[in-house]
């Protein structure tokens, strides 16, 4: 008995094709969304964490400021980082860089580039590995050498011999540099910059000759002694640069300091931000989707009155007329919920290969995304189904 109603109830639906694919749109669209908003949360929390990779969480990256309400220009500069040096008690690791952009050339190959000038412990710092050649020496930096490590994104750009790479020279702003070893990816970044897409220099060669001292933007980065600390590294650095600069007191400061927590908690919690706003859209389209399976239901049963009064005068409980008008929902909203499933699993891989938009599959998504059709279907679908099984036979058998 119970396979003849879900028998009745499919044959149902597929009288009226168009009106039942109509009907499960809303759900395709509803669900797909779903997948697609724990997808786009997905890849942004690994885009997070890919990107700070390469920072402890005792970094502090300490930048210029150039906002609304800051001194008219920046005093920052590599010079700081050896006060930050002498006077800071809860500072590890101190280190600069001086950061432009340049075109970059090898042979017949060029292409642009951001051009890092620093010394050894910004690689330290920032967890990079190489992988073929060797680093700079003390000396190297300190007699202003014209020597370069690559990132890999710029070995793939220029070089189509990898082992061509290590003694080769490149050209930058007209300066030939010998590069003597190039670093191993890490997906990271340098601010705004990918360490992969960076070539790096001496700070001293890029300040004198590539970029000059007005020719890049200066940050310094810094680790704190212990991860604990870092409030009160952070407080030091402010004081330290401050009586450096020689701010005044309503002056405010010239500078920006973040912290490696700060920064991926403002990362992750703008990823989160926005999986919520989409979580909320794809809500939105699931109960409209609802609405409109609930309204089909209604027509249906003004439809098929007479079907119903011939089915309860053959003998037809009100529990089966019930069932069947529930299963024709829970039918429309799961093909609706498996098609949108489908689709969304589908489009994902193919955006991330088109580099639209991070995205990562998670097993959540179609989860919750199928759960929410069934429960769409069960919940619209119930109210019209219990109007259908409690049609009185004779009135039904006399409508039109």
């Amino acid at each position: 008995m119970k396979f003849e109603i879900f028998k009745m109830a499919f044959e149902s639906l597929l009288a009226n094709k168009t009106r039942s694919f109509l009907s499960m749109l809303g759900i395709i669209i509803g669900v797909s969304t779903v997948i697609a908003v724990f997808a786009i949360g997905q890849g942004a929390r690994e885009a997070v964490d890919e990107q700070f990779a390469g920072l402890s969480a005792k970094s502090i990256m300490v930048m210029r400021s150039m906002g609304r309400g800051a001194t008219a220009s920046s005093k920052l500069a590599l010079e700081d980082v050896k006060v930050i040096r002498e006077k800071a008690k809860h500072i590890a690791l101190a280190t600069g860089v001086i950061q432009g952009n340049s075109v970059v050339s090898y042979e017949t190959g060029e292409d642009s580039f951001a051009i890092v000038g620093t010394d050894l412990d910004f690689f330290e710092i920032s967890k990079q590995e190489i992988v073929g050649g060797r680093m700079f020496t003390e000396e190297e930096i300190n007699s202003k050498g014209r020597l370069v490590i690559i990132g890999s994104g710029v070995v793939d750009s220029l070089y189509e011999n990898k082992d061509n790479i290590v003694g080769s020279m490149v050209t930058i702003n007209g300066k030939k540099l010998e590069v003597i070893g190039y670093f191993a990816e890490t997906g990271g970044s340098l601010g705004k910059t990918s360490k992969d897409e960076a070539v790096y220099i001496p700070y001293q060669t890029a300040e004198s000759s590539i970029l000059g001292s007005k020719g890049g933007w200066v940050m310094l980065t810094l680790e704190a002694d212990e991860v604990d600390n870092v409030a009160i590294a952070t407080e030091e650095i402010t004081q330290i640069l401050r009586a450096e600069h020689k701010l005044k007191d309503s002056q405010e400061d010239d500078f920006r300091i973040m912290d490696a927590g700060s920064m991926v908690g403002a990362a992750q919690d703008s990823a989160s931000l926005m999986s919520a706003v989409l979580t909320l859209v794809a809500a939105i389209t699931l109960l409209v989707s609802g609405i409109g399976i609930m309204n089909v239901m209604f027509v249906t049963v003004a439809e098929r009155t007479k079907e119903i009064g011939i089915a309860k005068a053959i003998g037809g409980k009100q529990g089966d007329i019930l069932t069947q008008f529930l299963l024709e929902s829970i039918i429309l909203s799961m093909i609706g919920g498996l098609i949108g499933v489908a689709i969304g699993q589908t489009a994902i891989p193919i955006i991330s290969n088109l580099n639209l938009m991070a995205m990562s599959s998670s097993a959540t998504g179609p989860i919750l995304g199928f759960s929410f059709s069934a429960l769409v279907g069960i919940t619209f679908g119930f109210y019209p189904a219990l109007k259908a099984s409690r049609l009185d036979p004779v009135d039904a058998l006399r409508s039109e």
